[in-house]
């Protein structure tokens, strides 16, 4: 069985219609949901105590920190630079931050016009492996009309209208996407999960997806992924369900508009009951998990998230290493992925509500 530890190693190595002006608007962030406030928790947004704020703060910096003078963030060794790089635009921007905008503006403008030159660079309008490209279309979405420049806007549209190109092209038959862009490649849940999001954020924004692109990717993974006994999905199959792909195929379906049916609320019965979904030290690819579960936690309404933002903010505030990153290597054997320190920001920034498709 093709574990999801692998398969994120793998995810990362390897005309339509948009809008002129798209409704983002960086000055009007949704109202963060009201819990029970706890100590310490801050007016304005109650899950969000001066710790998660101060983590918050202490990771972007070190993003800042480490930004390459090219504008991208990548691995130690200089891989996943798509990756890195979209994960990193979308945690400043989960945290109000936009190309061109405040203190982050110039250094958000670098990596902005890194993936730009990247689009550009492209013959296929491929940039990266599939799960990569994912991320890219996702941060390409969220951008658009997000910065201070009406040309950069227009480039970011162009290079979004190709990029979900690329993705309706490459879905599977059975409705998944796997890790080439090519219907022949097969699918999965994690990469379906994530280039799905994409194409969601990129019909938020004004591009069109086809109804029957989503009917299919429903079918996917309802019918291929989604295991009945245990309500939880696996990887290529009904069998050995995992909290990641639970997470990211449970997100995925409320995005498609399922989130009332039986079989997605027994996904959420799931994550909510497994003994080892708040322990680092039990489950793997930890941060990569909760960037979909708390996203699932959120479309499946308040009680659900008040009860599991608090875990997870908890959770992860005592991870954070000395220099702000949540990364798990040493001097002498570096960390190899670059996507945990930006994926715990976004997670930990969830309250502020400035990215649409992390929005309810």
């Amino acid at each position: 069985m093709f574990s999801v530890g692998a398969a994120f190693a793998l995810m990362l190595s390897t005309s339509l219609q948009g809008q002129d002006a798209p409704k983002n608007d960086p000055a009007a962030p949704a109202s963060p949901v009201v819990a029970e406030k706890q100590d310490g928790e801050k007016e304005g947004a109650p899950e969000l105590t001066e710790a998660a704020d101060l983590a918050i703060e202490k990771g972007l910096q070190y993003l800042t920190n480490t930004q390459k003078p090219d504008g991208s963030w990548s691995s130690a060794d200089g891989n996943y630079e798509i990756a890195g790089t979209s994960l990193g635009l979308m945690a400043f921007m989960s945290k109000g931050h936009f190309p061109g905008f405040g203190r982050h503006g110039a250094s958000l403008d670098r990596a902005k016009d890194f993936l730009l030159k990247k689009a550009e660079e492209s013959t296929t309008g491929v940039v990266g492996g599939m799960y990569e490209h994912g991320l890219y279309t996702l941060s390409l979405s969220e951008m658009w009309g997000m910065t201070n420049n009406i040309e950069d806007n227009k480039k970011i549209q162009t290079a979004l209208e190709r990029a979900v190109q690329v993705i309706l092209r490459a879905q599977s038959p059975l409705g998944g996407w796997r890790y080439t862009a090519r219907p022949d490649a097969g699918q999965d849940t994690s990469v379906t999960a994530m280039v799905f999001v994409s194409l969601a954020s990129a019909r938020q924004a004004g591009i069109l997806v086809p109804t029957e692109t989503i009917d299919r990717v429903v079918g996917y993974l309802r019918d291929q992924v989604w295991n009945e006994k245990s309500g939880g999905f696996g990887y290529q199959g009904k069998d050995g369900g995992t909290l990641a792909c639970t997470g990211g195929g449970a997100y995925a379906a409320q995005l498609c508009g399922m989130r009332e049916t039986e079989w997605v609320q027994s996904a959420i019965r799931y994550l909510e009951n497994s003994p080892k979904v708040f322990n680092p030290k039990e489950l793997g690819n930890f941060h990569y998990a909760h960037y979909y579960a708390m996203q699932a936690m959120v479309q499946a309404g308040d009680e659900h998230y008040a009860k599991w933002y608090p875990q997870i903010r908890d959770a992860l505030i005592p991870m954070q290493n000395a220099d702000g990153s949540w990364n798990e290597g040493t001097a002498e054997k570096p960390e190899i992925y670059p996507h945990k320190t930006p994926m715990a920001i976004i997670i930990l920034a969830t309250p502020h509500r400035y990215i649409p498709i992390y929005q309810q």
